[in-house]
């Protein structure tokens, strides 16, 4: 059996061009063996809002393994790449959380509430190895704990080759591993330009239209002027840095507005994201 060179579908769509779709989960058994064979680059389990339960993760990734799709593939890539959203606001610095799903198997880290630079820092540096201080690449100086066996055995790789992959994209460009930080306030947009200045290993945005609506004074109202022009600020800046911005809020009917502004991971509700994964792909071509 051979290895794809990328495991993450996530960030294989993003090197070829293309827009990640992805929805968020229960970790449970019957969600993830369905998620398994949905139309999505990856899935988000939801761990912020939903109990916080490793245990249930675990076993969740583990239904997520389709024999029969691993052995026709040839590959050890997942057909869905899983991601996982922690509970821990970023002024938290808890790094716990981040160690925890990923000793498991996720293959990324989305954290709520980041609008500072030194919050931005920890989140990265909560998903790195250490390594020694002449090594390249070394800031985010790595703080995760040594526990690779458990996700080195559902990457399907050996401890070495685990450790090689287990870093974060973009800086290391063979990292399998994508750190995404929710801005979801006004402070964070305000400091959303020194954070991607002064943090590399950032792997996208996730604007957290809930939380930043609520703030602004129009709550769920995402089309209201105010709103949109917020998410604007955060549209320009990631596109001053390259950096791809996410919508957990994707629906038919601003779908095609998402895609002409450039935003390039689209989560939608699993009721009906089939359909929307669907026309996405079509208005854009593949």
């Amino acid at each position: 059996m051979t290895q794809t060179q990328r495991l993450n579908g996530i960030i294989r769509a993003w090197e070829q061009g293309k827009t990640a779709f992805s929805a968020f989960a229960k970790p449970d058994q019957q969600t993830a063996i369905e998620m398994t064979d949905a139309p999505y680059d990856g899935i988000v389990y939801e761990m912020e809002h939903n109990p916080y339960d490793v245990a249930a993760l675990g076993n969740a990734l583990q239904y997520m393994l389709n024999r029969k799709a691993i052995a026709e593939s040839g590959s050890v890539a997942p057909s869905v790449t899983p991601l996982a959203r922690i509970p821990a606001n970023g002024a938290e610095m808890n790094q716990a959380f981040a160690k925890q799903v990923l000793d498991r198997g996720v293959y990324g880290v989305i954290w709520p509430h980041v609008a500072t630079v030194e919050q931005a820092y920890n989140a990265v540096a909560s998903c790195r190895y250490a390594r020694p201080k002449n090594a390249p690449l070394y800031e985010p100086k790595g703080i995760r704990g040594d526990g690779p066996a458990t996700a080195a055995r559902y990457w399907g790789l050996s401890q070495p080759d685990y450790y090689a992959k287990a870093d974060v994209w973009p800086l290391a460009p063979a990292g399998e591993i994508l750190v995404g930080l929710m801005c979801e306030s006004t402070e964070g947009i305000g400091n959303l330009d020194d954070i991607l200045t002064n943090v590399p290993g950032i792997g996208f945005i996730l604007i957290g239209e809930g939380d930043l609506s609520q703030e602004l004074g129009y709550a769920r109202q995402y089309e209201h002027p105010v709103v949109m022009d917020a998410m604007r600020k955060i549209s320009e800046i990631c596109k001053k840095h390259s950096v791809p911005l996410g919508n957990p809020h994707t629906t038919a009917s601003n779908l095609e507005r998402l895609l002409q502004d450039g935003y390039r991971f689209l989560m939608s509700a699993p009721s009906r994201s089939y359909g929307v994964v669907g026309k996405g792909r079509e208005m854009a071509g593949y």
